[in-house]
This record gives structure tokens, sequence and C-alpha cells, in this order.
């Protein structure tokens, strides 16, 4: 059985099937379909329209005084991008039964390749947000310089949620049925619908415990001019994200040595 740094290194040896296989995604999730990448926008837009009209018209949920439309989107393009991402990458292994069992590579590839190709609906997302700043006339501060490093946390918390899923999902197929449930449940322990700021302070440790909490809410601080980010919250965000990888890949690398055997 070969060693975690021999497993990492088969990454690299194995980086051009890693490029292949995420781009066969992408052109599997657009193939024959009439609006194409369209499809990237149909979600995120129509919820939130959605969200707008129900939670902001009617239920008036404060927004903390950032339009309804850019509270909503800016929340959902995240959140849509993990839920997607938790979505192909769960199945990914056992959609490919005849690659695991008949050629050897690193078998996170499968679930790593799902979770960047799912970057490609998120940037498609990320410019009709500009967009909307645009449209809004809000010019975002230096904070929306944090970008970058927020994909990243939400690449890694997604990947290291997903490999928990896949490797679950070999040996008991009853995931794939749960997980949507749990997604479901997720949405409302995350605040999308609603803002930090509504939750009672004694709970918002709770909420911070959610690491997607610490990462939509400075998608939205650091958009919005004169928005604070609260940092002990992404900090918190970022800590659970780190052992969240490293458990999954622990737990993905002790187990693939029998997905050939049950795929």
């Amino acid at each position: 059985m070969s060693t975690y740094g021999e497993w990492l290194r088969d990454f690299w040896r194995y980086r051009e099937l890693f490029y292949f296989l995420a781009w066969r995604n992408i052109k599997v999730r657009y193939k024959q379909t009439v609006l194409g990448v369209a499809w990237a926008l149909l979600q995120p837009v129509f919820s939130m329209i959605v969200f707008t009209v129900l939670f902001g018209k009617f239920a008036k949920l404060p927004s903390d005084g950032v339009p309804y439309p850019i509270f909503y989107f800016s929340a959902l393009l995240p959140w849509t991008y993990f839920a997607g991402t938790l979505s192909f990458s769960g199945n990914s292994l056992v959609n490919d039964p005849n690659l695991i069992t008949k050629v050897y590579f690193p078998r996170a590839i499968l679930p790593a390749s799902a979770a960047i190709s799912g970057l490609v609906d998120f940037c498609i997302g990320w410019v009709l947000l500009l967009g909307m700043l645009v449209y809004y006339q809000i010019v975002p501060t230096w904070q929306s310089l944090l970008w970058p490093f927020l994909v990243v946390l939400l690449l890694a918390f997604s990947l290291g949620v997903s490999l928990v899923l896949a490797a679950l999902n070999v040996k008991y197929r009853d995931v794939k049925y749960v997980a949507p449930f749990a997604i479901q449940f997720l949405l409302f322990a995350t605040p999308v619908i609603y803002p930090i700021s509504m939750i009672p302070e004694r709970y918002q440790l709770i909420i911070a415990l959610n690491p997607l909490s610490g990462i939509i809410e400075t998608f939205r601080a650091s958009l919005i001019p004169n928005r604070e980010i609260d940092w002990s919250m992404l900090g918190i965000s970022s800590i659970l994200t780190v052992l969240i990888v490293v458990a999954g890949a622990i737990y993905f690398r002790n187990t693939e040595r029998t997905f050939a055997d049950v795929v």
C-alpha cells in the first residue's frame, strides 16, 4: 500500500487524466442541450427571483441594506456551486465503474475533476453578478480581492465533503438518496435566505461551525462598500475547511482499495 506522499505524487503523474476528466464533465453537462451554458444561470437566477419575492417582498426578511437581488444572488452563487459539486462528485465513482475496475489511477481524481469542472458554472454566474453590481451602481472595495481566496476555500470545503460522500456512496448506495435531504437542510442552516445578523448572538457560534456560513457571509461582505467582514467567522470556516479536507482525504485513501470490489 503506497504512502500518503506517494498517493499525492500520483496526482501530478496523472494530471493529464485529471484534465481530461474535468473537460469531459464540462462537455457532458451541456451536451445536446438547447440553452447550453445558460443552464449555469437558470437555477441561481430563478432561486434569486423566488427568494426576493417570497422572503424579501412578502416576508420582509432583512438584507442589511443590500438590494435583495444582490443579497440573494451573491449567496446563491457559492451555494449552488457547493450543492452541485456534492451531487456530481458524490456520484462520480459509481458512475464510472468500468474505469475504476480496469485502470489504475488515484481514485480521488474523479471527485476532484467534478469539483473543478463546476467552477465553470461559478465563473459564468460571477460575470452576471458583476453586471448586477453595475446595474445597482455598487462599486466593490478592496475587500473584493478576497474572492480568489474564498473560491479556493469553497472549492476545498466542497471537495473535502465530496471525498467522504463519494467513498460512502460506493459501499452504501443510500447515500445518493440521503444527500439531497441533507443539502436541503443545510440550506436553512446557512445564511443564504437570511443574514447572520438576524441570528441571536448566543447562537451565532453554532451557525459559524458550518464552514459555508463564513464563506458565504464573506462573499457578501466583500462586495458591499462599508460592510465589515467578520474575520473571526472566516477564520473558523478556514480552520474547519482544512480539517475537513484532511479528514476527507484520509478516509478516502483508507477506503479506496476496496472500491474495485464493490463498485
